[in-house]
């Protein structure tokens, strides 16, 4: 049986995640632990919500899931533009976080436009 781990959006989520952990574990500073601890909580936010509303998949509930996730990766992204342009964490892993983030954009507008006309 599928689950919400099957979703590609789910997985660049959870990939996001992965990094963001490794970010706060590795290359925290101070000038660094604002933006670190709100990306942590938006990043976690995206995969969360993915999972919730694939989990409930009642229309209405689903969009609103898939809604909220799609803030949060707009958020993460943003954030993660912050520690890039900052230099507050290593490029290369925040651009893999980045292309990441972007892609769940992505994929969470199209699961909210395919699951819009399913109302």
């Amino acid at each position: 049986m599928r689950d919400h781990k099957s979703l590609l959006a789910w997985k660049r989520a959870r990939a996001v995640v992965d990094i963001v952990v490794e970010i706060g574990l590795h290359h925290w500073t101070p000038p660094a632990g604002a933006v670190i601890g709100q990306l942590s909580r938006s990043s976690l936010s995206t995969q969360i919500n993915i999972s919730e509303g694939y989990a409930l998949r009642s229309g209405p509930r689903f969009r609103y899931h898939l809604n909220v996730a799609y803030g949060s990766a707009v958020e993460s992204t943003e954030l993660l533009e912050l520690l890039l342009d900052h230099r507050l964490a290593p490029g290369p892993l925040v651009e893999q976080a980045l292309r990441n983030a972007r892609e769940v954009q992505a994929l969470t507008l199209g699961l909210l436009r395919k699951y819009s006309s399913t109302a």
